[in-house]
This record gives C-alpha cells, sequence and structure tokens, in this order.
C-alpha cells in the first residue's frame, strides 16, 4: 500500500474523533442553554426543548469554527511550505467544555526559522480572530442577572479582554449581580482559552515555536521560566496549570528535547520586521487571552484547604 493510501485509510480516526467531538460539544451546549435560559426567566427548559437544543448548537458550531479555523491555520501553512502534516485529530472533552481541543502532528522537521515562525503563528491568530467575534455575539446576547454564590457554585474566571468587552456593552455591574454568558459568549471564552494555552512560550507548543524563532536557543530559558509560572499559578490560581507543567515536562523528557527546540538550518538568520512585529502582537493576544483561575477556587492551596467545587 502506498504512502497516500496509507495516509486516506487512517483518516477514518480524524472523522470518527471529529464527529464525536461534534456530539460532546453539543451535549455541553445543550447545559450551557439550559442554564442560560433558565436564569433569564422562567422554568428551567429539559435538555430536549427545542430552544435548548438549537441555542447548544449554537455553542457547538461557533466553538468548532473557532477550533477548526486553528488548526487549519497550523495544517495550510504546513502545506504552503511542503512540510507533510496530518488531518486534525479532534479530541471529545468532558460536559463542562465538551472537547479538550485539537492538534495536528507534523511528520518532518521544519527546517527554516520564518516557516516555523509562521506555522505556529497562524493557528492562534486564526482562533483568536474567530474567538473575538464569538465573544461579541454572545456578549450581545447575554444579560445581567442577580447572583448569589453558594458553596457549589462553579464560578468561571475572565480573560482581561472579556473585562474590557463586558464593560463596554455592560458598565460597571450592581451589587450581588453578574452576567448571564449566552453559549455562544461561552466558546468565545473556550476559545480564548485555547488560544492562551498554545501561546504558552514552551518547547513544542505554539508559542514555544514562536519563541525560538524570535529568540533562538534562549528560548529554552523562557521554557524553564514559564514552567516555573505554571507551577506557581497551580498551586495559587488553578490546578490545570500544575497539570500542565507536568504534562509537558514528561513529554519533553521523553522526547530527550529538555525544553529545547528542534534546531532549524538558518539559526541565526534575522526574523524580519514584520514577524518581529506580529510576534509582539502574539504577545499581547497571550496576555488578552489568558485566564489565570479558568475555575475560581481551584488552585491546589484551595484543594487542601477545602475551597469551593470543581469542574472536572
Amino acid at each position: 500500500m502506498s504512502d497516500t493510501e496509507t495516509g486516506h485509510a487512517k483518516t477514518w480516526l480524524n472523522a470518527v474523533l471529529f464527529g464525536l467531538t461534534v456530539l460532546t460539544t453539543w451535549f455541553a451546549g445543550l447545559i450551557f442553554a439550559s442554564s442560560f435560559l433558565a436564569a433569564s426567566g422562567g422554568p428551567g427548559p429539559g435538555l430536549l426543548d427545542p430552544r435548548v437544543v438549537g441555542t447548544g448548537f449554537l455553542y457547538a458550531l461557533a466553538l468548532l469554527v473557532i477550533l477548526v479555523g486553528h488548526e487549519l491555520g497550523h495544517y495550510l501553512t504546513c502545506r504552503r511550505y511542503g512540510v507533510p502534516a496530518t488531518y486534525p485529530y479532534f479530541l471529545p472533552g468532558p460536559p463542562f467544555l465538551g472537547t479538550f481541543g485539537a492538534f495536528i502532528r507534523i511528520k518532518a522537521p521544519v527546517r527554516f526559522k520564518r516557516q516555523i515562525f509562521d506555522v505556529g503563528a497562524n493557528g492562534p491568530l486564526t482562533g483568536f480572530a474567530l474567538a473575538v467575534p464569538a465573544l461579541v455575539i454572545g456578549l450581545a446576547f447575554s444579560k445581567v442577572g442577580t447572583f448569589a454564590a453558594t458553596p457549589d457554585t462553579i464560578t468561571f474566571g475572565e480573560p482581561l479582554l472579556f473585562k474590557l468587552l463586558a464593560g463596554l456593552f455592560f458598565g460597571r455591574l450592581p451589587e450581588g449581580s453578574s452576567i448571564i454568558l449566552h453559549p455562544v459568549g461561552f466558546a468565545g471564552w473556550v476559545g480564548l482559552l485555547v488560544t492562551a494555552l498554545n501561546l504558552i512560550p514552551i518547547g513544542q507548543l505554539d508559542g514555544g515555536h514562536v519563541a525560538y524563532a524570535l529568540l533562538g536557543r534562549r528560548a529554552r530559558l523562557l521554557s524553564r521560566v514559564m514552567i516555573v509560572f505554571l507551577v506557581v499559578m497551580g498551586v495559587f490560581f488553578h490546578l490545570t496549570w500544575l497539570i500542565l507543567a507536568a504534562i509537558i515536562l514528561v513529554f519533553e523528557l521523553k522526547s530527550r528535547m529538555r525544553l529545547s527546540h528542534p534546531p532549524v538550518l538558518d539559526e541565526d538568520a534575522p526574523l524580519g520586521r514584520k514577524r518581529t512585529a506580529l510576534a509582539v502582537v502574539l504577545a499581547l493576544i497571550f496576555v488578552l487571552s489568558f485566564v489565570p483561575d479558568p475555575v475560581r477556587g481551584a488552585g491546589l492551596l484551595d484543594l487542601i484547604k477545602g475551597g469551593p467545587g470543581v469542574a472536572g
């Protein structure tokens, strides 16, 4: 069997994972839609209520458009440079999000600095460009309602961009009230979280590609600093960052890269003004999208003290 035939034969896994992710994101959307409609007034509708089904599908559609756009940014850039890469693998997830995101596998080394920069940058840029309209549309359909927290309440953190946009839409919220976020807006929130995760400048993450293209071998020091940063964030803000740091370290040590980036042939070549400016834009996107506490009260110290309930 030729390589082409083998590649086509393996695409069934991509298709199955994508289909499952459609279902899991839709189910998550049903939960968000039911909560949104209930908080908007009246008794909470069931998950099979037509309004819930339709609104839940909008969440799934918006989130999948963001994820597909992100992965196409990588895939099409690889195609442009003749770098072999797989189709995206989508990862179904638990009901509170519906997905763990998606990834592609690059099957050959990227040889030149500008190429590795473009491959790393174009995914987050596309995903962010799609997440922002979703967030704006969602906020436009959101409402402000009274909010009384209980010990079992799960409260999601807010990235800086969310706070800025919410301030434009709703101004200063009255005491005891909160934004009842439309499911499409929550898809935008997830899109920002995915963007921030990928832009962390460590190893083989998108941000790691960008950092290596910009800093060369000095990016290894930045990776080490960011590992420490994630550990600190995991202790004080959200356990996810601690788990992410552990996963990255395991994979980096397994690959023997030890937080280094695979070298390119023109490591000392200038990156160019355009890409250097774009790196600054990506750093700004990271700051705007980063959520220190995706679920509030879920840091390691909170769990040790017996803090609020944690999603997932």
